[in-house]
């Protein structure tokens, strides 16, 4: 699977905020965010049912 790039727009708050909780968890911001991602889909997934993606 390809490693693919994301950018967002965050203000800094909330960034300052992120690598917070990213150092207390031992964490990279951008870990930090591909975790949330991750338990957000799983969550969705458990509700909706596995995304099934067109190859």
């Amino acid at each position: 699977m390809a490693t693919k790039s994301l950018s967002i727009r965050i203000d800094e708050e909330m960034l300052n905020k992120l690598h917070t909780v990213a150092d207390y968890e031992g964490r990279s911001a951008n870990s930090q965010i591909l975790i949330l991602i991750r338990d957000c889909i799983e969550q969705y997934e458990e509700k909706h049912g596995k995304i099934e993606l067109g190859k």
